[in-house]
């Protein structure tokens, strides 16, 4: 039997009003049951692409190109859907902000059952013991009593916790997460990670997980994708593009992390940054900060798909750097995720 994936991203873009670029033919494919991590600076578009992916673009930003297609099965084929289909028809996402995520005026359980209602049409008895249900399964301790509390009672992981189950409570194919870690101290963020891992493995979920943490990448992720300047410029399995980079900037970031090895925070940030989307050419955007640039770097230098898990680089050099084995998948705690990129003007 063919297996299909549940969500195919292919040749998006977006520009804002009056012109420019902001997304520049992204395409990534996710399946039932596999994690695809979309790693990158601020600013590389990764945000944007689950929000474009949602039909949840901010005022002043359009989709201008490209499909988005999803299924709610593994062995059907996915279906195009227009600008605002996406949300509700299989996909649901979780915001970095659980503020953002959860109504300031409504108890946490009335907000779940609200929207198990509006999913379900069930009756409001049964939405409202769906609801605690669903608090249960995403870890919140008594559940019953906590649905009572408004999210300013809870601490930002309980918060997180209410956001997935309310991304649940839409019994999704795909989960869309937009760095739903960053915020949470170590502990909290392991948890999260394995409440999610959990969630993906208990329900054949898609999920896409967009991060600027290698370690949390190479946890959760099966596929990566790394992103630069509005593109994806490298991807494939997480150990192969991790271990074995490809192009340059995958190789900084990940020299970017500090490290136990050797002096105490010893790492390499990464001179210079990304292009303002106003300077995006035709030729390679990493270029100016790049090492490796030679004369064809100021050639035409598409961005690549994810479409398929073979490990790809856009780099026209990528078969003659030659680069070694970086590390391998146990140099690195299952547990510690506090190593993050250093990011430009990252607050």
């Amino acid at each position: 039997m063919t297996s299909y994936p549940l969500l195919e991203v292919d040749g998006l873009r977006v520009a804002p009003h009056g012109g420019g670029t902001l997304l520049d033919g992204v395409s990534f494919a996710v399946a039932a049951g596999q994690c695809l991590g979309i790693v990158g600076e601020s600013g590389c578009g990764k945000s944007l692409t689950l929000r474009a992916t949602m039909g949840l673009l901010p005022a002043g930003v359009e989709r201008t190109g490209g499909e988005i297609r999803l299924s709610h099965q593994a062995d059907t084929a996915p279906t195009a859907v227009t600008t605002g289909q996406a949300a509700g028809r299989g996909l649901a996402m979780v915001f970095q902000d659980s503020h953002a995520s959860l109504d300031p005026t409504m108890r946490v359980g009335a907000f779940v059952a609200d929207i198990v209602r509006r999913r379900t049409g069930a009756p409001r008895a049964a939405a409202r013991k769906r609801a605690v249900r669903l608090l249960a399964a995403v870890g919140v301790p008594d559940p019953g009593l906590r649905s009572h509390a408004y999210p300013h009672e809870l601490s930002g992981g309980m918060r997180q916790r209410v956001a997935i189950a309310l991304a649940l409570a839409t019994d999704p194919r795909v989960l869309l997460c937009d760095e739903p870690t960053t915020a949470l101290d170590v502990t909290l963020q392991a948890e999260i990670l394995r409440l999610l891992d959990a969630a993906r493995a208990e329900r054949g979920l898609g999920m896409v997980f967009v991060s600027h943490d290698i370690a949390v990448i190479r946890q959760i992720a099966d596929v990566v994708a790394v992103m630069y300047a509005g593109q994806i410029i490298e991807a494939g399995p997480v150990a192969d593009v991790l271990d074995r980079p490809r192009h340059p900037y995958t190789r900084a970031l990940i020299e970017a992390v500090p490290t136990l090895e050797g002096p105490i925070g010893r790492f390499r940030p990464i001179a210079g940054a990304p292009p303002a989307p106003a300077g995006y050419t035709s030729s390679c955007r990493f270029r100016d900060r790049c090492a490796h640039q030679v004369a064809a770097c100021s050639g035409v230098i598409p961005g690549i798909d994810a479409l398929t898990i073979e490990h790809r680089s856009s780099c026209i050099r990528s078969s003659f750097l030659h680069p070694p084995r970086l590390h391998s998948s146990s140099d690195h705690s299952s547990s510690d995720h506090s190593s993050c990129v250093h990011e430009p003007g990252a607050t």
